[in-house]
């Protein structure tokens, strides 16, 4: 990796930890948690496998770091998707296809590895926090057509995103799934499918 050059002491070391967490976004995009060590991630980026103690204290708290790190390119996908939608039924559909578009893209590989290591505390609360920051343009959506206990509704409807996602990942057709996952959960709120086009 080229030499991080930075104009203070504190914008090298943010620039350093930020070189960190990415290195460690990179292992755990292979699937597997236990690929991101300490020895690993200083080998990625230049340094001394001592030097990243520097950053983390230990494991738990780089893997936690990966998770705020990938946390606004979730939400803030989601939310420019809802955004753009034009009536509460298409910013249903458009929730669901953002996040299958991301499962696409191969964002959700990095939740995936980090199921296995939840057990840790710190993990455990991003992962928690990343859950609920997914969950709060839906919420917002819900309310908005009166459902009258938007964020069991939002939970519930989390739930065909997440069958949409093992589906998707166990080979089928990413356009159809997402089209009839979207299709489903707004249904499952007004009784209506959004109109053609609503799910892109």
């Amino acid at each position: 990796m080229p030499r991080i050059r930075a104009a203070t002491v504190a914008e090298h070391h943010a620039q350093q930890r930020l070189a960190l967490v990415r290195a460690a976004r990179e292992l755990l995009e292979g699937g597997d948690a236990s690929a991101v060590t300490f020895t690993a991630v200083a080998r990625a980026t230049g340094l001394a496998r001592n030097s990243v103690y520097k950053y983390f204290p230990g494991r738990p708290e780089l893997l936690a770091a990966v998770v705020e790190d990938a946390m606004p390119r979730w939400t803030d996908a989601i939310r420019d998707g809802m955004t753009a939608a034009r009536t509460p039924e298409e910013k249903i559909a458009a929730y669901v296809s953002c996040q299958l578009d991301l499962v696409r893209r191969g964002e959700h590989r990095i939740a995936q590895a980090l199921a296995g290591v939840r057990d840790t505390t710190v993990v455990r609360e991003s992962a928690a926090h990343a859950h609920r920051e997914l969950l709060t343009p839906l919420i917002e959506a819900l309310t908005g057509l009166g459902e009258e206990d938007p964020r069991r509704a939002a939970l519930l409807l989390q739930g065909i995103v997440n069958a949409a996602t093992t589906a998707i990942e166990g080979g089928d057709d990413p356009t159809a799934v997402t089209d009839r996952a979207a299709r489903m959960a707004v249904t499952a709120i007004t009784g209506a499918a959004p109109a053609s086009g609503g799910t892109s």
